[in-house]
C-alpha cells in the first residue's frame, strides 16, 4: 500500500492514518476584507458568492467622505463601490464631483507652470515689475469676465 505525501513549504511530508485534511484546490481564493466603514452588528456567514462582483452585489460597500474646500467649509460625499476598480484613483475622483474638480484645477495649474517654463516671452514679463501688473491685470480681467459670464 503506497503511503501519501503532501508537500509543505516544499518539504514531503508522510501523513499519518489518523490525519485527516485535504489540500485547498489552486484555483480557489478567500478574500476576506472590511468594504465598508460601518461595523456589523453581528457576524454574518454569507455562502454562495462565487464571484468578486456578488460579494460587491451583496453587500454594496460605500463610505461616507467629508472633504475640506479651500473656503475650509465640510463638503459631504458618499462613495459607493461596485468593482475593485473603485477603490483606484480613477475610480473614486469619477464618483466624486469635489474630486473632479481639484482635478480639473490641478491640470489647469499644471498647464500653467508648463507654459511659465516653456515661454520665454512670458517669463521676461513676468521678471520686469511694470510688466508683471500688466499682466496680472489682465488675468485679473479676464477672470471678471468669465465670472460675469457664469
Amino acid at each position: 500500500m503506497a503511503v501519501e505525501k503532501y508537500s509543505i513549504g516544499g518539504t514531503p511530508v508522510d501523513t499519518d492514518a489518523s490525519e485527516a485534511f485535504a489540500d485547498i484546490p489552486q484555483n480557489r481564493v478567500m478574500m476576506v476584507e472590511k468594504l465598508t466603514d460601518k461595523s456589523a452588528s453581528s457576524p454574518e456567514v454569507v455562502q454562495g458568492l462565487t464571484s468578486i462582483e456578488s460579494v460587491f452585489e451583496h453587500y454594496k460597500p460605500s463610505v461616507d467622505m467629508n472633504f475640506e474646500t479651500e473656503e475650509g467649509t465640510t463638503r459631504k460625499e458618499t462613495l459607493q463601490f461596485s468593482s475593485v476598480a473603485d477603490f483606484g484613483i480613477n475610480g473614486i475622483t469619477n464618483q466624486s464631483s469635489f474630486l473632479k474638480d481639484i482635478t480639473t484645477k490641478k491640470e489647469q495649474y499644471q498647464k500653467i507652470i508648463k507654459q511659465l517654463k516653456s515661454n520665454k516671452v512670458l517669463r521676461q514679463a513676468l521678471t520686469d515689475p511694470g510688466s508683471k501688473q500688466n499682466v496680472i491685470d489682465a488675468l485679473t480681467a479676464m477672470i471678471s469676465e468669465l465670472e460675469q459670464k457664469k
